[in-house]
């Protein structure tokens, strides 16, 4: 792929922009009632998606038209040759008929007319273009380097299917991995591959949550029952991820009380360390999401995204909990009250062991909020307890 061209881009690698276009010809809308008819007519068309004045600079000939969207206006427009443009909503037919001049030294890998001059001012202007090939009956979106040719919903369908069924099986998986990782927080007995086990499974649920939701942007309204489903699905798990991370992510001390000795002046103590572990949290998280599939299935490369160093029996260190994930679990403890806590506790196993009077001295926790936190930490080492012996 050279010069750095998207040249028909997996869903993974779409940007936002070309995003933006495929809601615009999603099945159900007025533009993909239109495209599909000039199909169904067996001709071509060639439509650009924004009249600015950077669009008229290279559009000559054709005629003004000024008028209201309609699929039929836009299949009967289709019979001649020219280019049709449409306001930057859609919404209004601007000109018809228009003949484009890109320039030609803008590089395409196209090679018929229409598609080649579609890639040029695709590439040279910030606007979807959408071409209809009579040959080939399809339908094609260029935005930016990007190419994208749809596809009929029911393979879409087929395509989401498939990867609900993936989901449903790495959640199930997650979800035992994350009861399991809760019990031994409980009975501080957790190691780092007890939390890579969370990881893991929890990543291929937001990977593959991910490659459906591209796929419901091409469906449209044609997608209402899978989006509930992969709605349901993957609720809640980047989040939990991200608390996962909070939990374990190394954060280093440089001796001084502040956490890698690279903080902004005034930030000091503790309030370094919380600035440096929410950053290396989410830099952890964001290092997951960057594993190629193959690093992911390696257990040890998922350690490393915490912090935990790639040697022999990395995976058998135990571990301790700062108690983020535990603790939003609670009902009614604020984000603030939760950062409190760690704070003044440092681990979960400290703040398990913690009196309600020691409670008590985390500041803004008052006596009824200290028994909430006691009664709630207990209710999960009942629990944890009782699953043990079921």
């Amino acid at each position: 792929m050279s010069g750095g061209r998207r040249y028909d881009a997996p869903v993974a690698d779409r940007n936002e922009a070309l995003l933006e276009a495929l809601v615009l010809v999603a099945p159900g809308t007025a533009l993909r009632q239109g495209l599909d008819r000039v199909l169904q007519a067996s001709r071509g068309a060639l439509v650009v998606v924004g009249d600015d004045p950077t669009v008229l600079s290279i559009c000559t000939g054709g005629f003004l038209l000024d008028t209201e969207f309609t699929p039929q206006r836009l299949s009967e427009l289709a019979k001649m040759d020219g280019a049709i443009i449409l306001t930057k909503d859609a919404s209004r037919i601007a000109r018809a008929n228009v003949h484009l001049m890109p320039r030609a030294s803008i590089p395409t890998r196209e090679t018929g007319t229409r598609h080649r001059t579609a890639e040029r001012v695709a590439r040279s202007l910030d606007v979807p273009v959408l071409t209809v090939s009579e040959a080939m009956a399809t339908i094609t979106v260029y935005r930016g380097p990007f190419r994208h040719t749809l596809q009929q919903p029911a393979r879409l369908i087929d395509r989401a299917t498939q990867a609900i069924a993936a989901v449903e099986r790495f959640k199930a998986r997650y979800d035992l991995a994350l009861a399991l990782l809760s019990t031994l927080e409980v009975e501080d007995t957790v190691s780092v591959n007890d939390v890579v086990a969370v990881l893991q499974p929890g990543e291929m649920v937001v990977r593959f949550t991910r490659e459906v939701q591209d796929y419901l942007v091409e469906l449209g309204e044609d997608g209402r029952l899978i989006r509930l489903q992969i709605e349901e699905l993957g609720a809640g798990v980047e989040e939990t991820l991200r608390l996962v991370a909070l939990d374990y992510v190394s954060v280093p001390e440089d001796g001084h009380g502040r956490a890698d000795g690279h903080l902004s002046v005034g930030i000091a103590g503790r309030d370094a360390q919380r600035v440096v572990r929410e950053q290396r949290a989410d830099a952890a998280v964001a290092a997951l999401h960057a594993l190629t599939h193959e690093e992911l299935l390696g257990r040890s490369a998922v350690a490393a995204v915490l912090g935990f160093d790639v040697v022999p029996g990395v995976l058998d260190l135990p571990v301790e909990a700062r108690g983020y994930r535990l603790l939003h679990r609670l009902p009614r403890v604020s984000e603030t009250i939760i950062e409190r806590i760690v704070e003044h506790f440092v681990t979960l196993p400290h703040l398990m062991q913690a009196s309600l009077a020691e409670l008590e001295k985390v500041g803004g926790v008052g006596e009824a909020k200290a028994r909430s936190v006691k009664d709630g930490l207990a209710r999960m080492v009942e629990a944890s307890i009782l699953e043990r012996y079921e």
